[in-house]
């Protein structure tokens, strides 16, 4: 028997069983010390004249093997050590290749990335039918690609079938692997999977099992990589991200040479693509949705949140219905909807009807009927607040009626009661006054649509406790949605940021600009919708209010107001036209001062030095203690661009924060 410590090799008879179990993680990844551990086990196998095969078997319940360190590949910046680092790679797997008996991957769990490029380069693959058995190339989103053979040996395995799934980075359960024919034999969730590899194996080494592996015909691949390229562009709006562009490429050119050419091919594409800013935006982004997964694990250490049992929401309008549809989806509570008598039946038709939407989606859990049983609705403060835990008030944003509110429920609920505020534009410490034992109140602004957006934001009143906080935190992770956590400031997070992409719009607008070279300059930098088409959407008068209440001036917002263009979908008129062009009729509200024209260039620019200061100063403030706050706010709140990891990353990323401020926000 050899041990190399992650690799834990032990014989019976002629076969080899390796487990494989990073020691600390709660996954096998390619860590510095399984990498050396692997060459060290490779060392062993093509020294042992007693093995017929191998088998590897992960040590770890649900985990295969997750594929590379993110950690290492976003600390790569030199050409040369990133080709380096993945020649070991390649190597190690043409020696796993090369040995003389068959080795097979036993897989149960995550089997991703690194990891299922590993698997790739053994001889065969059992998978265990699990739902938690999941196998894939996940790289093309994460701004990268497959590069340590996925590009070459996926497509050798399965043909130019291939192609799609590794630039969609599919995750497939066992069974849909093996129909594409990454997988050679399934078990079943009860059958012992190390017995069942084992017993496969000596099938192959008797002969009694014959693996065939089809040649395919990989002529048409620069058609077949054309079409890819432009589905691409589509999906990016014409953007080009290295990744996948540069996938693509490795397969082109890869298929239509050797494997060890291809591999070649491969890595040099590879080391351009992780190396781009775009791949060191995307694994930010991943680390951001790491950790916004889990909103418990935000709390502080050792807390134990008081359970929720049943929450109360103030208002059924737009936002109190989508807060009732996620707490009805997201948890097994009773919700109380209070408003006047008039507002809860269409209420309740709304929420159904959304309901209805998911189920046919197969998007929840428990029939629709049961969800809405557990719906109560009511014009009085009644029996059904007695016993209510979590009260989120979403009426009209005016203080009086605020006030007036607070009053009633603080009457009606218990003192140990969350009070929670959706407000957008009030000032806590304002409404704080209202609420009696005002440690218990804390902003909680959903963002619209609720049931499709999925961030929140936690705000801190001055005299908000931690223990309110912490509480909010698990009832968020209840109700699935990723939290900011804030203290109070005009805007919170989210809002202050954004701020400057639409006053930043509108002097591009009257500086020379049109609506469409506005807009297309940040659809094209990423954002969903442009900066125009956004305000129209949103209600040009929402965004003039903001302004005004700030005691800005903005001409172009206050004229369409007062004509009535309040945005498409709110008075029929704004901007746009139904049929999504400009409205010429609007053109003459516009007030052209100097002519300045600015390329897309310099607008996306302008925009993000403002959005990086605004950040800069919440920091500063601490309106936030943690620069991944306003990253994560801006990329769940506004769909800025996950390849670009936030503005503040990105910021870095271009040598923006160090030019404005001398200093990162990340210190690196």
């Amino acid at each position: 028997m050899a041990n190399v410590g992650i690799f834990e090799l032990k014989k019976e008879g002629n076969i080899g069983v390796v487990t494989i179990n990073v020691p600390g993680q709660p996954m096998n990844t390619w860590t510095e010390d399984a990498i050396s551990a692997f060459l060290s086990l490779l060392d062993d196998l093509e020294n042992a004249s007693d093995l017929k095969g191998v088998v590897f078997i992960s040590g770890k319940t649900g985990n295969f093997h997750a594929g590379a360190d993110l950690n290492m590949l976003n600390k790569m910046t030199g050409k040369e050590d990133t080709a380096k680092g993945l020649d070991i790679f390649h190597s190690a797997f043409k020696r796993l290749e090369a040995l003389g008996f068959p080795t097979m991957a036993a897989i149960e769990g995550h089997c991703l990335g690194g990891g299922m490029e590993f698997a790739l380069a053994c001889t065969a693959r059992i998978a265990k039918d699990s739902r938690l058995t999941q196998i894939g190339l996940p790289e093309c989103s994460l701004g990268i690609f497959p590069g340590a053979g996925g590009t070459q040996r996926l497509p050798r395995l399965i043909g130019m079938a291939a192609i799609e799934p590794i630039l969609r980075g599919t995750i497939l359960p066992a069974v849909e692997a093996q129909k594409i024919g990454i997988i050679d034999r399934l078990v079943t969730e009860h059958e012992d999977l190390s017995a069942e590899a084992k017993k496969f194996l000596e099938e192959i080494i008797s002969g009694k099992q014959v693996i065939e592996r089809p040649a395919h015909d990989f002529t048409p691949i620069d058609a077949v990589a054309e079409m890819a390229r432009q589905g691409v562009l589509k999906t990016t709006r014409g953007r080009v991200i290295p990744g996948p562009m540069l996938a693509i490429k490795s397969m082109q050119d890869g298929l239509k040479v050797s494997l060890a050419e291809g591999l070649e091919i491969e890595k040099n594409n590879f080391v351009e693509a992780v190396l781009s800013n775009q791949a060191k935006g995307s694994i930010h982004t991943f680390f951001l949705k790491t950790m916004s997964d889990k909103p418990r694990s935000l709390m502080s250490k050792g807390f134990q949140p008081t359970p929720i049992k049943k929450v109360a929401i103030l208002g059924f309008g737009t936002m109190g219905r989508g807060i009732a549809i996620d707490v009805l989806r997201g948890t097994q509570i009773p919700v109380v909807v209070k408003d006047v008598a008039q507002a809860l039946e269409p209420g309740k038709a709304f929420v159904k009807k959304i309901l209805d939407g998911m189920a046919q989606k197969n998007k929840l859990k428990a029939p629709v009927d049961d969800l809405m049983n557990r719906l109560i609705v009511t014009s009085e403060y009644g029996d059904e607040f007695k016993d209510v835990n979590l009260v989120i008030e979403a009426v009209f944003e005016d203080i009086k009626i605020k006030e007036q509110v607070y009053g009633e429920i603080c009457k009606t609920v218990s003192d140990t009661c969350i009070i929670a505020t959706n407000t957008s534009s009030i000032p806590m410490d304002s409404m704080a006054a209202f609420v009696t034992g005002p440690e218990r109140f804390a902003g909680l602004h959903f963002f619209s649509p609720v049931w499709m957006m999925q961030l929140v934001e936690i705000v801190r009143g001055a005299k908000t406790s931690q223990e309110t906080v912490d509480n909010l935190l698990n009832f968020v992770d209840n109700i699935r949605k990723r939290p900011v956590i804030c203290r109070d400031n005009p805007g919170f997070v989210v809002n202050a940021v954004l701020f400057p992409y639409f006053l930043s719009a509108m002097e591009f607008l009257e500086a020379g600009n049109t609506i469409e070279e506005i807009d297309k300059a940040f659809v094209q930098f990423g954002m969903p919708v442009g900066p125009i088409r956004l305000t129209d959407e949103v209600g040009i008068d929402v965004c003039f209010n903001v302004l005004k209440g700030r005691g800005l001036r903005q001409d172009t917002l206050r004229n369409l107001v007062e004509a009535g263009r309040l945005g498409l979908k709110k008075s029929g008129k704004g901007f746009f036209l139904a049929d999504g062009t400009v409205d010429p009729d609007v053109l003459s509200l516009i007030p052209r001062k100097a002519e300045q024209k600015a390329t897309d260039e310099e607008m996306q620019s302008k925009v993000l030095t403002h959005m990086i200061t605004v950040g800069k100063d919440l920091l500063d403030r601490s309106i936030v203690d943690d620069p991944r706050m306003i990253d994560l706010g801006m990329i769940w709140g506004t769909g800025f661009p996950a390849d670009r990891g936030g503005p503040l990353k990105w910021g870095d990323l271009t040598g923006l924060s160090k030019e404005l401020f001398g200093k990162t926000f990340y210190g690196a």
